[in-house]
């Protein structure tokens, strides 16, 4: 795995569950929009369970994995910063921070940084280096 692969883990889990909770409001409507039809016939024991029944059953499932998933995005992001921790320069530190942390788009860093876009590039690829020699040495 490569250091860029390994510190955009935590935007790649936050996307997904970003998916899913967008698949959990939809299921959610779908709830709300089931109606039942009341009518004087018995009801047949054979035929399948309800699906109001089945979409909160959908929706629970989903709602843990959410669950789980911001755990394992709150314990990522952890990790993430305990290796940034170990970059020695300063600005090397907030670059990886901004962009992997908080998920700032580069024009944002740069202003932040008052520096141009290239100089914050030549930083951020020797972070990367400095993160992949990490990597490396733990293997």
């Amino acid at each position: 795995m490569t250091a860029k692969d390994y510190m955009q883990q935590a935007y790649l889990l936050d996307r997904r569950i970003n998916a899913k909770i967008d698949q959990l409001s939809d299921l959610n409507d779908l709830a709300t929009k089931a109606t039942s039809t009341l009518t004087g016939m018995p009801h047949n024991p054979n035929k399948g369970g309800s699906t109001l029944g089945n979409t909160i059953a959908k929706i629970v499932d989903l709602q843990a994995e959410i669950n789980a998933d911001i755990d394992r995005l709150v314990d990522l992001k952890k990790e993430l910063k305990d290796t940034i921790d170990t970059v020695d320069d300063i600005d090397q530190r907030y670059i990886l921070e901004r962009r992997y942390l908080c998920w700032s788009p580069w024009p944002e860093i740069a202003v932040e940084m008052s520096m141009s876009c290239r100089r914050l590039f030549q930083l951020h690829s020797e972070a990367l280096d400095k993160i992949q020699a990490r990597i490396q040495s733990l293997q």
